[in-house]
């Protein structure tokens, strides 16, 4: 018979464990809407894109509000009535973080956190998408970048965050100073630390230039095998990271989230043409994609500057798939590669009703292959248009090359494209086309077909 006693000793000795998770922080957001002005996204879809990247953040989404106005408040952003407004509801729905769909002025941010209180957090679009990119940084790299943009985001914000600190006294012996050269204010708590973010900051640069260079040289190493290079862009959870895997057979991370790959990753695919090509994941675009994060992000972003050609993917499932679209092409505007060669993959086909064709919808001024990254339908349609649009884009030339270079003729087939040859006694003039790239090495062969009428 088992007796009280060696129960609760047994307890004692086999304590039971229970998994505990940490409660999300509760947030509201707050949209805001120009009465004259022209946003890609309506503000209430916008506000649906704030709440995916909340989630993606880890924040559990209690209410949004929104408000139209003809120009935002000097002091508070929204006014203060609104201000008075989301208090109330934050207070009954004990929210601890009020979220903004726009970026937020040092001043804003600083009257907002007054009014709702030291308890409650104000973050605004960018702080959210830069916490995300800390959350999902994995290589040294990708750190970097991140704590370089998040530091040149809190600089200009600096002076809320030491509101609570007194200065440092410069000297206070013997009455009002301390003498010459120790009378004044001092240094105040805020200058210390910009001087240390200063540091940090030219610190983190010269990583980056560092990593830079060390891109650059394996950048300059890989071209030397001549491979042309396909960038793959689009927004995010467009499904890149899913189409790379399903075309080269790699292990990239793909998940239904917002920005769940910052590194870029490139990989070898084997062409229809019998070519190969490199294919770059690159990182995801965003409506309103903060500037500094465009510049801390500059060596990673190289990957598409230094491209042949771009493929765009595309979530032919999303509602607002065309706004979407205005989004990249924009960025790819800023970044200037606008004028690469470009095919669109229609992803996420397998998610539409049976029969729809999602292509006509758009109007794209470069080819359209409706494809589905999952079940691998259109795969080899898409990389046909990739095939033949590079070759589209290849410089035409004609050489005459002598037999003993047998090595460029092999070069012109495997990097290029012979639209035919003829045997001589000099050798073998080949008509085809190269990338641009590739040309010097031929031109002391030049002239073919002048040689050959001679």
């Amino acid at each position: 018979m088992t007796s009280n006693t060696d129960i609760i000793s047994e307890a004692l000795i086999s304590p039971q464990f229970y998994e505990t998770a940490k409660p999300k922080e509760r947030a509201f957001l707050v949209g805001a809407e120009l009465k004259h002005g022209r946003p890609l996204l309506p503000v209430e879809d916008s506000l649906l894109e704030l709440e995916r990247l909340a989630d993606t953040a880890g924040l559990s989404v209690i209410g949004k509000t929104i408000q139209r106005f003809e120009r935002p408040d000097s002091a508070t952003y929204i006014g203060s009535g609104k201000v008075e407004e989301v208090k109330t509801v934050i207070e009954e729905l004990e929210a601890s973080v009020v979220l903004f769909d726009d970026e937020l002025t040092p001043r804003h941010q600083r009257e907002l956190e007054k009014a709702f209180g030291e308890d409650v957090k104000v973050i605004d679009r960018t702080a959210l998408i830069l916490d995300i990119f800390a959350q999902h940084a994995q290589t040294r790299e990708g750190k970097l970048q991140v704590e370089l943009a998040q530091l040149e985001y809190r600089v200009p914000r600096l002076t809320r965050m030491w509101t609570h600190l007194a200065r440092q006294a410069g000297g206070r012996v013997g009455g009002q100073g301390g003498g010459v050269g120790l009378r004044g204010p001092g240094e105040t708590q805020l200058e210390t630390d910009r001087r240390e973010i200063g540091r940090r900051i030219s610190y983190i640069k010269g990583q980056l230039e560092n990593v830079r260079a060390h891109r650059e040289r394996h950048r300059a190493k890989r071209q030397q095998t001549e491979l042309q290079v396909v960038a793959i862009v689009g927004y995010t959870n467009a499904g890149k990271s899913t189409l790379l895997n399903k075309l080269s057979n790699a292990d990239v991370l793909s998940a239904d989230m917002l920005f769940a790959t910052l590194d870029p990753t490139t990989r070898k695919v084997d062409m229809p043409g019998g070519r190969e090509l490199l294919f770059t994941d690159t990182v995801g675009f965003i409506q309103k994609l903060p500037t500094n994060i465009v510049a801390a992000f500059r060596a990673t972003l190289e990957e598409i500057t230094e491209a042949d050609m771009l493929l765009h993917v595309i979530d032919a499932t999303h509602p607002n798939a065309a706004a979407q679209i205005e989004a990249v092409e924009d960025t790819l505007a800023e970044l200037e590669v606008d004028h690469l060669p470009t095919v669109a993959a229609l992803n996420k086909i397998d998610l539409l009703p049976d029969g729809q064709n999602p292509a006509p919808t758009f109007d794209l001024s470069y080819p359209v292959v409706p494809v589905s990254a999952v079940s691998g339908e259109g795969i080899p349609e898409l990389l046909v248009a990739i095939d033949a649009a590079m070759v589209r884009y290849l410089q035409p030339l004609t050489v005459l090359l002598p037999y003993q270079r047998g090595d460029l003729l092999s070069l012109m087939y495997e990097r290029g494209q012979v639209d035919g040859e003829e045997h001589t006694g000099d050798g073998v003039i080949v008509y085809g086309r190269l990338p641009k790239r590739l040309v010097p090495y031929f031109e002391p062969y030049m002239g073919g077909q002048q040689i050959a009428d001679e």
